[in-house]
């Protein structure tokens, strides 16, 4: 087997378990936590090197309703590609230079992108760019020639949503820059939005512009 593919295959042995969680996700902890993919057919991880580094594990059950909604995705949306960022560390607790993301319940998702031409695109992340958290995204909505694909990341939050409730769950609450969820609020998906997501109405410490942030409401010790 190639290492690069045992790479990618390696979590869905480690995954065949239940996690625990406990505290919250600003004062919390994991137990068996389990990694994402780092990539998959429509979705691929932010970094290979924050990827190694441990940074993208999770509760058991939010890597299933997070993989769930991609593979939803694939059928509602073939042609566009998603990416996650960082979620936390295998058994949760201080994950510098978050100030959540430590039981397992947090995932960061970088938005997706529209080239001019109209293709679905990944946002670029590299070290330069702190791996995409240090990009500024105008109040339009735009990235230099790249633009948030607000539809697409409607349809990600609707699915994480509804995933979600199929396991018994809910989302907590989405963190997003509350400039850019006016433009959020006029995708196709506005009236769901509206109606079951519970979005942060205030600036958090670090603008939420290039990336939303998700807490899943699951029961923890």
């Amino acid at each position: 087997m190639k290492p690069f593919l045992f790479l990618i295959l390696l979590p869905i042995w480690a995954n065949a378990q239940t996690s625990s969680c406990f505290g919250t996700p600003a004062r919390g902890s994991l137990e068996k936590g389990v990694q994402l993919p780092f990539k998959g057919q429509n979705f691929t991880a932010y970094s290979l090197v924050g990827y190694l580094a441990g940074r993208t594990y999770v509760h058991s059950e939010v890597k299933d309703i997070i993989l769930n909604a991609y593979m939803s995705l694939t059928e509602q949306l073939p042609s566009v590609v998603y990416k996650y960022a960082e979620t936390g560390l295998v058994k949760g607790g201080v994950f510098k230079p978050h100030k959540t993301h430590q039981n397992g319940l947090s995932a960061d998702f970088m938005t997706p992108m529209m080239a001019a031409d109209g293709r679905s695109v990944h946002l670029p992340t590299h070290p330069f760019n702190k791996f995409g958290y240090a990009i500024e995204i105008d109040h339009k909505g735009h990235y230099g020639e790249l633009k948030i694909d607000f539809d697409a990341m409607a349809a990600h939050i609707v699915q994480l949503d509804k995933e979600a409730k199929s396991n018994g769950y809910q989302l907590l609450r989405v963190i997003f820059d509350p400039q850019l969820q006016d433009l959020l609020f006029k995708s196709k998906y506005k009236d769901y939005l509206r109606s079951h997501i519970q979005f942060s109405t205030k600036p958090s410490w670090v603008r939420h512009d290039e990336h939303y942030h998700v807490d899943f409401k699951i029961p923890c010790q």
